[in-house]
């Protein structure tokens, strides 16, 4: 494909995105609907996707309106061309530039990428840092990997990977956490990959991991499984007995095959209160997720007030549903991929006002600014 046909392509698949499609089945259809194109243009296309929907609201604007057309031309414009050398309308070009597609003016939450209700509550959470902020989540995320310590160190993992083409480095960000700077697409075919020895996670997800009180011999539940890569991770840390729930377990069917890969023992616990009590638990709450905005930025743009709303009425019920299964002397660990006050902090206040007896000794921002995604990890434990 030339490099219009794959503006042509992505103009198609992002019409598709909003009118209501998800992005990665506009992708998926669009490519298997498109047999001619080959693994570099199907990656091309799909980053062109993506870099529109994370900056959907300033292309727009640049483009002179919000449609794929216009998402593109936007693009084009934003790195300082005029589109008029791939707006051809030659062969599968897309059409010539029109006079009446000229950029429009748009406010300070069009600049940063976000929608104007938003824009406060992130302007109060992040206050001087959020210009900076919300400039790196415009950006594609960086690709991490965890080293699984059971089955090796940094050194023999880099080495590793290097063999199958991959080079990476190291991170002060989480110490099993290995930096993808070239090749990233070799990943799920890598040897390290197949036998176990790196997972895919994000640094900021595996820095929480590090901060929790894990010791061999402990009951520990993760509550809100999904994937498992956090579970994964724990497993890493200590010889724990492990359990795993979800409130919809089919968010953990790839958990069987993942920790067959890490050598990784666990019991999915259905019904939580049989098992209980635990000597540490970890809630990673569903949320805004406006911490990862730049690896799900269709999210960004589906969340409303009211579905905020919501999410803080479901942060706040699993942590008093939870918080009665912790042991004596045991650990409650909250943590959300959410940059808001009110889905952190904000949850932690209200829950030790609701719940006597109950201190947070410790909690933790970590910012995109630190090179990962945007985390929070607070842990509770009883008084006394």
């Amino acid at each position: 494909m030339t490099p219009s046909a794959r503006l042509s392509a992505a103009i198609e698949v992002l019409d598709r995105i909003l009118a209501g499609a998800a992005a990665e089945q506009a992708l998926i259809n669009w490519g298997r609907a498109s047999r001619f194109a080959g693994s570099g243009d199907r990656h091309a296309v799909r980053d062109l996707v993506f870099d529109a929907l994370r900056c959907k609201r300033s292309f727009a604007a640049l483009g002179g309106a919000e449609t794929g057309r216009g998402l593109i031309l936007g693009g084009l414009r934003a790195q300082g061309g005029d589109g008029a050398d791939l707006f051809t309308g030659q062969g599968h070009a897309p059409a010539p530039v029109q006079a009446s597609e000229v950029p429009f003016t748009g406010g300070q939450a069009t600049d940063l990428d976000c929608q104007d209700w938003i824009l406060p509550l992130l302007a109060r959470s992040l206050g001087d840092d959020l210009y900076a902020v919300m400039q790196q989540l415009r950006k594609r995320a960086p690709v991490f990997l965890r080293v699984n310590r059971r089955k090796a160190n940094l050194t023999e993992a880099q080495a590793m990977l290097a063999a199958g083409g991959i080079v990476t480095r190291p991170t002060s960000l989480a110490k099993c956490a290995l930096e993808v700077t070239e090749n990233p697409r070799k990943i799920h075919t890598s040897q390290a990959y197949e036998l176990g020895v790196v997972e895919l996670q994000d640094a900021a997800s595996q820095a929480v991991i590090e901060m929790l009180p894990l010791a061999d011999g402990q009951r520990v539940l993760d509550y809100c499984c999904g994937g498992g890569g956090k579970a994964l991770a724990m497993a890493a840390c200590a010889d724990i007995s492990l359990f795993c729930h979800d409130a919809d377990s089919r968010r953990m069917r790839d958990l069987p095959e993942r920790a067959k890969r890490a050598g990784v023992a666990f019991s999915i616990s259905e019904n939580v209160d049989r098992t209980a009590p635990y000597d540490l638990i970890l809630t990673d709450v569903p949320c805004s997720g406006s911490g990862s905005w730049r690896r799900d930025p269709q999210g960004k743009w589906a969340l409303t007030p009211s579905k905020l709303d919501e999410l803080l009425r479901i942060q706040a019920h699993i942590l008093d549903e939870t918080a009665p299964l912790v042991a004596p002397t045991g650990w409650l660990a909250y943590a959300t991929c959410s940059m808001l006050r009110d889905e952190n902090e904000a949850q932690i206040e209200a829950f030790l006002a609701r719940t006597p007896g109950w201190i947070c000794p410790k909690n933790q921002r970590f910012s995109p600014l630190q090179g990962g995604d945007g985390f929070f990890v607070a842990l509770l434990t009883r008084r006394g």
